[in-house]
């Protein structure tokens, strides 16, 4: 058989074929990845190394603050616990938001009320977390002026550490030394004159302390004793009440024989 040799021509060609094949078939395809260079390896970015900035806490994790339905039920909790004079309830009252000047239904204040039933420890409590120991009730009645007025001297004590203030009055308009003097409250009234209370002070019905023990006392060993601590204390037996009359006066109408005796030791 006669073998047939393809031209030059003709192998040039297939030649040129084959180069261009591969070519347009990736023209035609999708181009392969490049392999990148060292320097294109070094510049990609490095993960950032600053520290994570912080978050606000979320609401898991934020402090609650108490709803007003939760400050109500301590503001109930605490006046409960004055009632049964149970000082851990009220501590736990306290911590837990009551309202510390709040009032019930006679405008008294959990202290007012502590201090009226005599509570000691619920009033010291109540003190020590910020109560005012000159908010009024309705009655014109402070912590401060019910202790003095009825010879509370444990609260009276504690009123005057936290910032009683000794020249307010009552529904009377007068300091807690006069009525203290009426009922002949010895120690009370030398914690009040300590504390600085006016002796003098004249209330609405014309009366200093002096004539208050007089007319509205009983000439007992314990109201003479009050009447020598007033005198010393720079009671003026020179003010007359509402009518003119001296407390000298008064005192003898009454057969206050040992007060009137005090009183003229004193103007000697």
């Amino acid at each position: 058989m006669t073998v047939i040799h393809p031209s030059p021509s003709r192998r040039l060609a297939g030649l040129v074929l084959a180069a261009i094949t591969p070519l347009a078939a990736c023209s035609a395809g999708s181009e392969p990845p490049a392999t990148p260079t060292s320097q294109e390896v070094t510049s990609v970015p490095t993960p950032d190394a600053s520290p994570t900035p912080r978050t606000s806490p979320t609401p898991d994790t934020a402090p609650s603050t108490p709803s007003s339905t939760d400050r109500e039920r301590a503001r109930a909790s605490l006046f409960r616990a004055v009632v049964r004079n149970d000082p851990d309830a009220a501590a736990t009252a306290i911590a837990a938001g009551a309202h510390l000047e709040a009032v019930d239904d006679l405008g008294r204040t959990p202290l007012i009320a502590a201090t009226k039933a005599n509570r000691v420890e619920i009033a010291r409590l109540l003190l020590e977390a910020g109560a005012d120991p000159n908010a009024k009730d309705r009655m014109q009645d402070s912590a401060f002026l019910y202790a003095g007025a009825e010879g509370l001297n444990e609260i009276l004590r504690l009123t005057l550490r936290h910032g009683a203030d000794v020249t307010s009055t009552n529904r009377f308009g007068g300091t807690a030394l006069i009525p203290a003097s009426e009922h002949g409250h010895v120690e009370t009234v030398r914690i009040l004159i300590e504390a600085g209370v006016p002796v003098n002070h004249v209330n609405d019905l014309s009366w200093t302390a002096l004539h208050e023990a007089i007319v509205l006392g009983d000439g007992s060993r314990d109201q003479v004793r009050v009447v020598r601590m007033l005198l010393d204390a720079g009671a003026d037996p020179s003010i007359p009440d509402g009518d003119g009359v001296l407390p000298r006066r008064l005192a003898a109408e009454r057969g206050y024989r040992d007060i009137v005796a005090a009183i003229d030791a004193a103007a000697r």
